[in-house]
Parts: C-alpha cells; structure tokens; sequence
C-alpha cells in the first residue's frame, strides 16, 4: 500500500527528494514516517508529518530535510538537501494505519528505497 521512490546516487553536499505513495487516500493516516537502515545498523526514524498538521526530525537531519504530503497526490515526499555519507541507507516510509480492502492495516511499510551519498 505504500510506494517509495527517489533514491539514487549523489555527491556530499548534494540533494535527493524522495515521495512515497499512498494507495488509497493519505486522509486515513494519522502519522506518516521515514526510517532509514544503514549497512549493519538498525533502522532508525527519521522524520514523521501529521496528516492533519505537524513534522517531527531527528536532531541529525534537522535544517537540512523536510518531510512535507500532497494530499490530491496522496503522497508524503522527504526533500534532503546538504546530504551527508553518513546518510547513505536505504529508506523507508512508514504509515501508522492504511484503508484497504474495507478496514485498517496498522504499521504499514513501503519497500524501501536506497541512497547513497559519496564524499
């Protein structure tokens, strides 16, 4: 139910926006996220918008990305801008609840998408 897309290959300092879409309407969501999973680490959360009003980031990425949605789009997009090697991982995104099919399905994640930033 949810579609990421965006990544790719960029030097340091460069800059990547990434969407994920909703297959169904983004009004039913509360809370969409981004994670990212470097190499031999853990998946860690990035940034999160309230549908309704409101983003959150972690401190690493604060000034230098925005999560922001579209709603006619149904899509929430991840603008990175002055990125980092140390952000290289794939990314996901993340809804905390989905209409499908006639009810809810809760921690829903998209397949991922990779970035990889050179120095």
């Amino acid at each position: 139910q949810l579609q990421a897309s965006g990544g790719g290959l960029v030097q340091a300092g460069g800059s990547l926006r990434l969407s994920c879409t909703v297959s169904g309407s983004i009004l039913a969501i509360n809370v969409m996220a981004w994670y990212r999973q470097a190499p031999g680490k853990q998946r860690e959360w990035v940034a999160s918008i309230v549908i309704g009003g409101g983003t959150n980031y972690e401190d690493s990425v604060k000034g230098r990305f925005t999560v922001s949605r579209d709603t006619g789009k149904n899509t929430v997009f991840l603008q990175m801008n002055v990125l980092k090697p140390e952000d290289t991982a794939v990314y996901f995104c993340n809804a905390d609840r989905v209409y499908s099919g006639g009810g809810y399905k809760y921690n829903v994640w998209g397949q991922g998408t990779q970035v990889t930033v050179s120095s």
